[in-house]
């Protein structure tokens, strides 16, 4: 029988599972998205909640909170294929920043876009975002529209935002149609922060080849 890969993507689904579990089991899922989440409004103070881990912590323990079981399976599918390959290339430590990074991001683009938000922002898409980006560099294939390498991989890095931006919009508003809310602007942030940060931590990683 083989034994589970010790990544850190593996580490990360584990410890997922496991906070959504113990939610669930206590019955804290509601008390958990208002304690855990990310709500924009706690940022600038306007809002206190409590108990509550503090605000700066939230982005990350926000995506330790999921609304159900289909919310979390399919954020850990995608976490699992790409995360698995993109630590393949970036290394356990890289993937770790970038979906810290990634999380803070996309808490970061769901601020700005609603300040005074009230709704508790739950979930590791955000971060997961950031994975997807880098997957989509790292496997991706700038295509030759210039002469300069450096070049095409930043209309590669565009058109794959632009791509992605498309994208989110027109799950978001199928998703209102069904009722459901999405972070929107989360998930374009943290594409953005994977999309930035997949070239400089692969040069690090690196750095003494």
């Amino acid at each position: 029988m083989r034994s589970i890969p010790r990544t850190a993507t593996a580490a990360i689904i584990a410890l997922t599972c496991a906070a959504w579990l113990v939610t669930m089991a206590l019955g804290w899922d509601d008390r958990a998205a208002g304690g855990l989440g990310f709500i924009p409004a706690r940022v600038d103070g306007l809002i206190r909640v409590a108990p509550a881990v503090p605000a700066v912590l939230t982005p990350l323990t926000a995506t330790l909170v999921h609304s159900g079981l289909l919310h979390l399976g399919f954020n850990m599918l995608m976490l699992f294929w790409c995360g698995s390959q993109v630590e393949r290339v970036l290394g356990r430590s890289c993937l770790v920043l970038l979906y810290v990074v990634g999380a803070y991001a996309a808490a970061a683009a769901q601020w700005l876009a609603e300040p005074h938000g009230l709704t508790p922002m739950v979930g590791a898409s955000g971060a997961i975002s950031a994975v997807i980006g880098a997957f989509a560099l790292s496997f991706g294939r700038a295509k030759r529209v210039t002469s300069s390498a450096r070049f095409n991989r930043w209309i590669n890095v565009v058109w794959l935002l632009a791509a992605w931006v498309v994208l989110q919009f027109m799950v978001g508003w199928l998703a209102s149609g069904q009722g459901t809310l999405l972070a929107t602007p989360a998930h374009i942030g943290g594409f953005i922060a994977g999309l930035l940060l997949q070239r400089p931590l692969l040069m690090w990683r690196y750095r003494k080849a």
